[in-house]
Formats: structure tokens, sequence, C-alpha cells
């Protein structure tokens, strides 16, 4: 959780101030659109290429391994990959672009992705990866815009179902139990309640609640993120459903437990079950060593199994003099070993299909979130989202005040303001 929220964090600190407001006002941001050649960067074109790469880093870990993997490229093809792990990644992305001086590389999360691409940001290299199309489709999907495969998919996360397998225990629930409809999580939730146990600790944002939605066939805006679809019968039915669930306390937000987010109320025992990512692995270990669980795929509702996915690609600056060594870059990045690589040093699932079956070998108990990929929906693909989105997260924390209608309304009318519908 904290790696995904962090960087998501980060990147809307100051870009929403910086980077679009640059665009707008022109001013040498450098991410004017133009069809004539002769205005477009170039490759560099004596000598070896000295790329500039910023991530927005999870740790020690991280920075280690991809400055590991920078050297490694290097040395096998004569360039240079200096890493550097942002501060701020937001703050620094937005300040170099406004100076015209962007790093080569960089982490784009996709909650900002469109906002980057929206502007000329990015160079849309992604097809020109070798075999881009191993890459999961959904990851693939959220880093599309107009059409267009920006940039690779560096890793990713999806939600699942976690247990406390004491808990479960104790309330006289076996593997037959472990809830894959959403009748059956209600009917699960009833026995717990009667165990006097709190069945779910669910985080308060779209961010979590939205898998529901994607579970009754619902979203946001369409898949090319145009259209505003939030007021639609599949998202009133998944707001309805989470509403009763909270309601009749199934399901509680993690600050009616006491806790900062589902991960922690699940770690101190005040839920049997919560709603996270595979990022719960390293809070679990670090925080919660002697707490016993078990992973799950998220129930399916009316439309089918869904889950959300969070990721980061590979950014290559529309503005780089070292275009063709940067896409080397990135290729070396993304191959399925060095993902692996990435996998076994600080905890990400490779983004690559054919890295599936190592993974899966490598760390059994997490297929639950790797098999998630298959019907995973990414974040809303749209720039200039970020106060609707955070209206539709203060909407979801009043559920049990609110109508679900009237929040879809309102939301629909936000995204069709943001979209200029």
């Amino acid at each position: 959780m904290k790696r995904s929220n962090v960087r998501k964090a980060a990147l809307s600190t100051a870009v929403g101030a910086v980077l679009l407001s640059s665009a707008a006002c022109g001013g040498g941001s450098g991410f004017e659109e133009t069809d004539d050649p002769a205005a477009q960067p170039t490759q560099a074109s004596a000598g070896p290429a000295q790329l500039q790469v910023l991530i927005g880093s999870s740790g020690d870990a991280e920075t280690k391994a991809v400055t590991d993997a920078a050297a490694a490229w290097g040395a096998a093809t004569g360039n240079t990959a200096t890493v550097t792990p942002a501060q701020d990644l937001g703050q620094q992305l937005g300040q170099a672009f406004a100076g015209d001086t962007p790093p080569d590389v960089f982490y784009v999360d996709a909650g900002r992705f469109a906002d980057y691409a929206s502007v000329g940001a990015l160079e849309p290299y992604g097809d020109k990866i070798s075999n881009a199309t191993d890459f999961y489709e959904s990851l693939r999907t959220t880093f599309t815009f107009d059409g267009k495969f920006y940039c690779a998919p560096k890793d990713f996360s999806t939600l699942a179902l976690i247990v406390n397998t004491d808990l479960w225990s104790k309330a006289g629930l076996t593997d037959a139990d472990i809830p894959t409809t959403w009748d059956q999580l209600t009917a699960v939730g009833e026995k717990l309640k009667a165990k006097d146990i709190t069945p779910l600790a669910l985080g308060d944002t779209r961010d979590r609640v939205g898998a529901f939605m994607v579970q009754a066939g619902g979203w946001v805006t369409s898949a090319d993120g145009k259209t505003a679809t939030a007021d639609s019968p599949e998202n009133l039915e998944a707001l309805t459903y989470v509403q009763k669930l909270v309601k009749d306390k199934t399901a509680q937000f993690p600050k009616q437990l006491s806790a900062g987010w589902g991960g922690e109320a699940f770690g101190k025992g005040a839920a049997a079950m919560t709603i996270e990512g595979n990022w719960i692995k390293g809070a679990m270990t670090n925080d919660f060593p002697d707490v016993k669980y078990s992973v799950h795929e998220l129930p399916a509702g009316p439309a089918g199994k869904g889950t959300l996915s969070f990721t980061t690609c590979w950014g290559i600056a529309a503005k780089s003099k070292n275009k063709e060594a940067a896409i080397s870059f990135v290729e070396a990045m993304t191959t399925a070993e060095q993902q692996m690589t990435y996998a076994k040093a600080f905890g990400v699932m490779p983004s690559r299909q054919s890295a599936k079956d190592a993974y899966t070998a490598e760390f059994p108990n997490d297929a639950p979130f790797v098999n998630g990929a298959d019907y995973a929906h990414g974040p809303v693909n749209a720039p200039k989202m970020d106060s609707v989105l955070a209206d539709f997260d203060t909407g979801i924390q009043q559920l049990t005040s609110i109508a679900p209608k009237t929040l879809l309304e309102r939301v629909q009318k936000n995204t069709q303001a943001a979209l200029g519908e």
C-alpha cells in the first residue's frame, strides 16, 4: 500500500500546478504537439548517451536494484544511466518540465499518466518495446491515450481478499466458506458477526470501493476515458451493496476500527478480512509477523470477477535527445528476467505475462494477486480528474448518510465538466 499510495501522492503534489499551468501558458514548457519533423527533438548524434533517470523509489532495496540494472545496461551498451531517487517525484518532475530540462526516463504513476500524455510530455514509444503484447492487456490499456500505447508498465499490484486464518477458524469457518460471490460475502459476514468478529475492513476510497463497481460492470469513465459513465445502473448497484455492508457493519472503514488503512486494521485483528494489494506482505512481515493469513481472489459481482490494478510505467520525455538509448534502457528494465530480479528484490509483480509462471513458482501464495491481472481495471484514464476523484472519495466516506444515486449524479456532473462534455 505504502509504495503505490506514496507515489500517487507525490505525483499529485505539484504536477497539476506546474505541469498543466505551464502547458496552458506555453512559454517554453516543451509540451506543444507538432507535426513538423524539424521541430521534434532528435537522437544525440555523437558519442555514448548519458541518460538521466528519475524514480520514485519505495526504499533502498528498489533504488539499489534499479541502479544495479542501469549499470549492467550501461556496461552492455557503452552508455551511462544516472539513477536518481526523487524526494518528491511530482514536484521534481514538474520543475524539470517547466524548466525545459526533463529527465530522459522517469516513473509515471497510472493515476497521473493521462495528465502527462494529454499535454505532450511523453514519448509514445510503447509499441517499440520487443514483444509489447506480452504486457498484460489491462496494463497496456492503462497506459494507452488517444489510441497510442505510450509507455511500458514497470510492474503492478492488484487487490485481493486477505483472510485472518485464526479468526476464521474461531468463527467455525473453513476454506469452503471463503466467499467467491457477493451473496457469499454477505452470508459469511453474518456468521462472523454472530461470533462478535468484524467481518471486513474496507478502505474508504475509490481505490478499494471501486473494485465493487468493476464487479458490477461499471466505472467512472468509458474505456477510452472520454465519456462520463459514473451515473449508471451498474455503479448504483455496486454502491448500494457497499452501503448495505457498511450500514450492517459487515464492512467497516479503517477509521471506525482505529486504524489508518485496511492492512493495519487487519493486522491488529480488528477484522477477519480486508481488501488490499500485495503490498500488504511487507506490512504483515514488518508490523504483524505473528498474524497468520491467506490470500484469495475477490468475490465476483453481478458482472463477474473484478479487481483494481495499480501500476507505474517507464516514461520517456518527449523532449529527450536520447530517445533511442532511452528505449533501449526501458527494454532492458522490462525483460521477464529483469522483472523477476525486481520481484525478488522489492516485492513487485512483473508486468509481463511470460513471467507469470516464474513469479507464481517463486511466490505461490501470491497467485491470487497476479491472477487478478486478467480482469483488473486501472485508474481513471483521463486528465484533470484530481478534484473530481477527491470529491468522490469524500462521498464514499459519507456513504452511510448519502444516497448512492445522489453521489453518482454528483460524480457524473463533475466528470462531465472535467472532460469538457
